[in-house]
Parts: structure tokens; sequence; C-alpha cells
């Protein structure tokens, strides 16, 4: 780390302290948001994600799409749908897959944004 970034003091702000503590989260919901970041942190969860935020598709298209295999996608799926971060519905034989709500785009979005600076 540079040494020029690093406090060379051992004041504590107390004023400062005392708000950060009353905004802080509560530990359940801190982990909750960890844990998105966590599941979208796989490189093929991400890819996952990034390719229905464009279009739902299925298991088959998305295994084709990846160049994986349906299990392969299907056990990534599962982990996304456990995290409530894409859904599913059924079409006769087929199952769709989409997003799960307009929230996880917005997280892609911004993270697209925040890594093309």
């Amino acid at each position: 780390m540079d040494k020029t970034m690093m406090c060379d003091c051992n004041i504590i702000h107390e004023d400062i302290v005392a708000i950060a503590k009353t905004k802080m989260l509560p530990d359940k919901e801190l982990t909750s948001i960890s844990s998105i970041f966590k599941v979208l942190s796989d490189p093929t969860r991400a890819k996952i994600v990034w390719i229905l935020d464009q279009h739902e598709m299925c298991v088959c298209d998305l295994a084709a799409t990846l160049d994986m295999t349906k299990s392969a996608i299907s056990h990534q799926l599962s982990t996304l749908r456990q995290h409530k971060i894409v859904k599913a519905r059924r079409e006769g034989k087929n199952v769709f897959y989409s997003l799960d709500d307009q929230h996880i785009t917005s997280i892609i979005e911004m993270a697209r944004e925040h890594v093309s600076h």
C-alpha cells in the first residue's frame, strides 16, 4: 500500500464514529447483501445474469450460448434461484429463465458502468 495514503495519527473522531454506528446496517442484512455479491462473483454466473438481462432463455439456449453442458448451466441456475437472482416460468415442456426483478438489472448495469470508467 502507498504509505502516503496511510493515517499516521491515533485520533478517533468520536462524532463521526457515533454517526457511522447509528447508520450501520444489521448484520443479517449485511450478510444478505454480501451473499448477492458472492454469488455474482462467479464468472459463469455473471455471464448467465448478463445474458438473462438481455433476454429470457431456456437451459438449452444458455448452454449453447456459453458452450457448456445443460447440467452445468442447471447447477448455476439453481444457485441463482436460491438467492432470488433469477426466476423461472414454464411454457409447455420448456422452462424459461429471467432475472428475478429490476433490482438485479440495476446492480449489473451499475457494476458495468463502474468497471468501464
